[in-house]
């Protein structure tokens, strides 16, 4: 990481370029390739009010350049706060690659599973056949109850009722019938 720090109308001192290094040495750990860091430091005074303006460029790889200004009467609590928005920026992009990461290695394992599961395993499972349903037209519930108890190998009927809803009209075992 390049880090490059430059003073506008004010003479850096040793101090400062060593507080300002400090506070950006923290971005590493977030593992995003930084290629620089350009950090311009402005004396700014207006209206006899004295102030300092910090702009901070971030060049990451693969990635458009990130900038961030602020604004603070203090030099250091000016570099602060560029390092604090600095770092809410780059946690973000960390969480966004690793969140894309993660969902790249779940499906790699889910494909995995899906290609390690043979036909052999499937054969003891209940093979689910699709149907369609037989009646189209909306049915009364009685007319649903006579056309279940016509047929004792049917266990449900599944219809629409006069408001399309889809109901279910079901067999229990104690002889009775159940709907949903």
């Amino acid at each position: 990481m390049n880090i490059s720090i430059t003073g506008k109308q004010f003479e850096l001192t040793e101090s400062i370029k060593n507080y300002i290094v400090s506070a950006f040495e923290s971005f590493e750990k977030y593992n995003l390739d930084i290629i620089s860091i350009r950090c311009v430091i402005s004396a700014d005074e207006k209206k006899g009010r004295k102030g300092f303006v910090v702009d901070l460029a971030l060049n990451l790889a693969r990635k458009d350049t990130i900038v961030i200004s602020g604004k603070d009467k203090d030099l250091y609590a000016a570099i602060d706060s560029i390092a604090t928005r600095a770092s809410k920026v780059l946690r973000r992009h960390h969480d966004k690659n690793i969140t894309v990461k993660n969902k790249d290695e779940i499906k790699e394992q889910l494909l995995d599973m899906h290609d390690a599961i043979t036909s052999e395993e499937l054969e003891d499972i209940d093979e689910i056949v699709p149907m369609e349903l037989e009646i189209y037209k909306p049915l009364e519930i009685e007319e649903a109850l006579s056309i279940l108890k016509s047929d004792d190998t049917k266990q449900f009927l599944v219809f629409y009722d006069m408001d399309a809803k889809l109901r279910v009209l079901y067999r229990r075992k104690d002889g009775k019938f159940g709907l949903y």
